[in-house]
């Protein structure tokens, strides 16, 4: 049976009332000692968005350009597939715009991030490995737009509109926010869950011709991009979603960085412990990679990575549990010192 057009209420928000919601995230410069040595490197502080991760830059963007090509309609249903904050996003901004949402999400995510969605009304559908996990998530999507009408898909990891999304508001906060503190960017370093955020803030760092390294990150225990397939397991949500994704063009990147999920959610527990900075696993493994990028480039590079969300919707999961540390892990290497926060301002003309 199809579905019947369902329209937005009149009290739906508009994109131009959520965007005041999204973006203009402070950036964190964080000192801490490597083996004893003085080190600083610096990461945008993404919970600050509506829904608390940096995926709510993506979903804003992407409808704002459906809106704006008619792709997207009054009453429409989003349909995603998501490993939980591309999902929450879209949950949220859509239905203060007032459409239904459903998403598609392998059941193995944490419950936080599946009660979330509900929370926000959205239909979540489960998905087992026996369906397909996450790529079964992705077929599933296609498979009920084709049966049902007034259906819009992002497909978040094959739209430009994600690239765009960094590449037009993260990467110029990211270069005046650095520019504030005195520095150009020689790296930035993001973990990959669709790639949009380390491809479009990557570029426009490029832009001008500048020589800056773009490190794309995957878990040491899950090497996909190194090996074009789902390869173990690993428990960095948000990364690493069981295969490359069409709008990662790795041939652009420099060199695959890794980091052990242990070691990530060990790093995400230190940075909460010792700094109070209350950030999910990615982060962890985000810091971890840019810290070793950072040793690459001879320890004073200025050197920038993305704290992509909060701890909150991890609480069901390893990083509230004791995680033993393993030998050759980083982050016994690294004594966190302290950090200074800087607000995103529009530069003046």
């Amino acid at each position: 049976m199809l579905a019947q057009p369902r329209q937005a209420p009149s009290s739906a928000a508009t994109i131009d009332d959520i965007a005041p919601l999204v973006g203009e995230t402070p950036l964190l410069r964080i000192d801490y000692a490597w083996d004893g040595r003085p080190r600083r490197l610096y990461a945008k502080y993404e919970q600050e968005n509506m829904t608390g991760s940096v995926k709510d830059r993506m979903a804003l963007h992407i409808l704002r350009q459906a809106y704006a090509s008619g792709e997207l309609k009054s009453g429409d249903t989003l349909v995603e597939a998501s490993s939980g904050n591309t999902g929450i996003s879209f949950a949220a901004i859509g239905r203060a715009l007032g459409h239904p949402v459903r998403i598609y999400m392998p059941n193995w995510m944490s419950q936080e991030r599946v009660r979330l969605m509900q929370g926000f009304g959205a239909d979540v559908i489960p998905v087992s490995q026996e369906q397909g996990g996450f790529v079964g998530s992705i077929a599933l999507c296609e498979k009920y737009a084709r049966e049902h009408e007034n259906i819009f898909l992002p497909r978040q990891f094959d739209n430009p509109a994600n690239i765009a999304a960094h590449y037009e508001s993260t990467g110029p906060e990211i270069e005046t926010q650095l520019a504030a503190f005195g520095v150009v960017a020689d790296a930035f370093i993001a973990g990959v869950g669709t790639g949009g955020t380390v491809v479009g803030v990557g570029r426009y760092l490029r832009r001008s011709g500048r020589a800056v390294k773009v490190h794309p990150l995957e878990p040491a225990n899950s090497p996909t991009l190194r090996t074009g397939c789902k390869v173990g397991s690993h428990r960095i949500q948000g990364i690493s979603d069981e295969f490359i994704p069409s709008i990662l063009d790795l041939s652009g990147m420099d060199a695959v960085v890794d980091c052990w999920d242990g070691d990530a959610i060990v790093m995400a527990q230190t940075l909460c412990s010792r700094l109070g900075l209350a950030v999910g696993i990615s982060s962890g493994a985000n810091f971890l990679g840019a810290a070793n990028v950072l040793e690459g480039l001879g320890g004073d590079a200025t050197v920038v990575t993305i704290f992509p969300d909060s701890n909150k919707k991890y609480l069901s999961t390893d990083l509230c549990r004791n995680e033993p540390v393993g030998e050759d892990y980083l982050t016994p290497r690294i004594t966190l010192q302290r950090f200074r926060a800087l607000r995103y301002r529009e530069p003046r003309e």
